[in-house]
């Protein structure tokens, strides 16, 4: 099995759908789960998010329900996005970081389409996960500080948007990344072609900034 890491916010669409592919796909990957701040990678580079360019946020939500239909995945945009996903994350993170609790997260606000600022829901999700004094659980400092570690370690891996998954040093960014990943898996020579050498020698012409 090849490590991996998944650096992954649950206010992004993409990353509900990239974990179900993930489950279904059954990659040779022993996948350690890094909840991050996407609002943290944003800042790192002075990026906007996609939810933040009014059309941008229109064909995100439309281009994720198409995908989750094309792949036949359950799926719902919650009736509020972007939202706070910290206490999410939190919680993710004070449960072991594991599939089981990221699924369950992911499920309640994609699945079920759940509003994710409605304290019912909260509670609904974390009496299903057993736990006992969630907002206890989430303001722990330790908890708090695995969250920065989390998004500094990914701005420091080059992680510029979620998800992404970071196998040996290259990051598989995106759903659209996942047929990428296999075929690295895989040691498609493509993947070290001519072609490929020249597209990482590219030089930037002009920037903006």
């Amino acid at each position: 099995m090849t490590p991996a890491t998944l650096y992954f916010d649950v206010v992004s669409p993409y990353a509900y759908i990239m974990d179900v592919l993930l489950r279904r796909a059954s990659l040779p990957l022993e996948i350690t789960l890094k909840p991050v701040l996407f609002a943290g990678l944003l800042k790192a580079h002075d990026n906007k998010g996609p939810a933040e360019i009014p059309r941008k946020r229109q064909y995100t939500y439309e281009l994720c329900t198409w995908l989750a239909q094309r792949h036949d995945i359950p799926f719902r945009m919650p009736p509020v996005h972007p939202f706070n996903p910290i206490r999410y994350l939190r919680l993710i993170i004070a449960l072991g970081s594991s599939r089981v609790v990221a699924s369950a997260v992911f499920d309640s606000l994609y699945r079920e389409g759940a509003d994710p600022d409605d304290p019912r829901i909260w509670r609904a999700l974390t009496v299903a996960l057993g736990v006992a004094e969630p907002d206890a659980r989430i303001e722990a400092a330790a908890v708090k500080l695995a969250l920065r570690h989390n998004t500094e370690e990914a701005v420091a891996a080059g992680v510029f948007g979620v998800p992404t998954v970071l196998a040996g040093d290259r990051l598989f960014w995106g759903v659209d990344s996942l047929p990428m990943l296999e075929a690295w898996l895989a040691g498609d020579p493509a993947l070290e072609s001519s072609a490929m050498q020249a597209a990482r020698q590219v030089r930037p012409g002009i920037s903006r900034l």
